[in-house]
């Protein structure tokens, strides 16, 4: 169904109820600026938090490594020293008072105990050698001793071996876990900061694409931006927005204004024009002619009208099987015409009854108009709709000769023919772009295509209406 002739063009099988790609496919995963805005400035603040600690970890592990060893080193030593010049009686009390105030445990060494070395990470093998300097090659740095966890320091007492016990906290052994909390709130408070930039960067572009989609549905009212913001270029382009959505406003009102006081001008004198014709002009056949021409021009204006019509409207309930019938009983009942339905009962769409009716009426017109088959001359239409989702999906097609591809997207512009020559056009080259403009006032969506099975598709989607 083109809006005018068509040009041959051969096509394969396909069956009716398949529906185009660009109604029926799902668009691409995209990620919003939002998510794109978070995830670059919570990468940027994790690096920096990472570089910030191994520079930080390079600069103190060489001085906490000494200062660790330098204290165990001087805790064996000051326990050996004690215990060389106490006697026995003051040796036990000196024992023990080690083991309760300081937390470190004297016991001998025996030849069948069991130990691991101290060498977990590398900051623990390095005090392990730093310890093994200070005291000798033959002193042994532990972290289990007989099946008991610690930090255990195997030295000698006038060859007689000793073990000492202490809480590796003297050493700063869970600075590995702290740095850790550390790292995490840093990391936390990091992704919340840039989730909190990136939602401030991305609220006023996410008022601008709401703005522009509403002026894109015609609702130029309900598009305008805070032209007080206090960000000067966001402010700018607020101000050039809403100057361009009144400018907007202003050219489709006067252009909706032209069209229909031409229109309505021009019924009047025509409407004159065809009485003088009946009365004056006495050759039956010219007089038919004439009256011919005169009810193309009136169809003519009532397809401006329909042109003109606003572009908003409220959508409501409608039974899409009572506009398809109705549609269908105002084409007529020619004997060359067939038209076959397929359309599950009482599907209701959102959307304008009498919209709708223009929609099909036009479409069935311009099937009984261009999709006559080559062979035989007569004209078949098949109507089908299924339901998807929250959508009704309609295919309106016919069984003529089709259009070439590359006309296929021209065929909704206002005023475009098919045919070279206007003079031979008999239609207002506006049918289509109607129809295509009523479907998108409905928040629906309308596609033309070659039929695989011969002929031109017309491709519906409208709203399913909720029960």
């Amino acid at each position: 169904m083109s809006e005018e002739s068509r040009v041959p063009f051969e096509t394969q099988p396909a069956a009716l109820e398949t529906v185009p790609a660009p109604l029926d496919s799902r668009p691409p995963r995209e990620v919003s600026l939002f998510w794109r805005t978070f995830f670059l400035l919570a990468m940027l603040l994790l690096g920096c938090i990472i570089a910030w600690l191994q520079t930080f970890r390079a600069l103190e592990f060489e001085p906490r490594a000494l200062q660790s060893a330098q204290q165990l080193a001087s805790l064996v030593n000051l326990t050996r020293a004690g215990l060389i010049h106490a006697d026995s009686i003051a040796r036990v009390s000196l024992v023990k008072t080690l083991a309760d105030e300081e937390k470190v445990r004297i016991a001998p060494r025996e030849p069948g105990d069991t130990y691991r070395l101290y060498n977990t990470d590398s900051l623990s093998r390095r005090i392990s050698e730093q310890v093994k300097a200070r005291l000798g090659p033959d002193t042994v740095v532990a972290r289990e001793v007989n099946n008991t966890a610690g930090l255990w320091i195997g030295f000698s007492i006038d060859s007689d071996p000793y073990w000492l016990q202490t809480d590796p906290s003297r050493v700063e052994l869970v600075a590995g876990i702290t740095w850790l909390i550390w790292l995490g709130t840093a990391a936390l408070l990091s992704l919340a900061g840039a989730a909190l930039i990136a939602r401030l960067i991305n609220r006023p572009l996410k008022k601008l694409s709401f703005a522009a989609s509403r002026v894109r549905e015609g609702d130029f009212n309900a598009s305008q931006l805070n032209e007080t913001v206090a960000t000067s270029e966001i402010r700018q382009v607020n101000i050039g927005f809403n100057r361009m959505a009144q400018r907007l406003s202003k050219i489709e009102q006067d252009r909706a204004l032209m069209l229909a006081g031409i229109s309505h001008d021009l019924r009047t004198p025509l409407a004159r024009l065809r009485l003088e014709t009946e009365m004056s002009v006495g050759d039956p056949q010219a007089r038919e002619h004439m009256a011919a021409d005169i009810e193309q021009v009136n169809a003519i204006i009532d397809k401006f009208l329909d042109y003109a019509r606003p572009d908003h409207l409220e959508p409501e309930r409608v039974s899409l099987n009572q506009v398809i019938d109705a549609a269908v009983f105002s084409l007529g009942s020619a004997p060359d015409v067939e038209v076959h339905t397929s359309i599950p009962a009482d599907t209701v769409v959102m959307g304008d009854a009498v919209e709708l009716h223009r929609v099909f009426s036009n479409l069935l017109e311009n099937a009984q108009r261009y999709g006559r088959e080559p062979e035989s001359g007569r004209v078949r239409i098949e109507i089908a709709a299924r339901k998807k989702d929250d959508w009704v999906l309609i295919k309106l097609r016919d069984h003529g000769t089709g259009v070439v591809p590359e006309m296929l997207a021209q065929l909704t512009q206002p005023f475009f023919r098919g045919d070279a020559s206007r003079t031979s056009a008999t239609g207002t080259g506006l049918g289509l772009a109607i129809v295509e403009r009523a479907i998108a006032r409905m928040g629906g969506r309308f596609a033309l295509a070659n039929s695989s099975t011969g002929g031109l598709a017309a491709h519906i989607k409208l709203p399913l209406a909720k029960p």
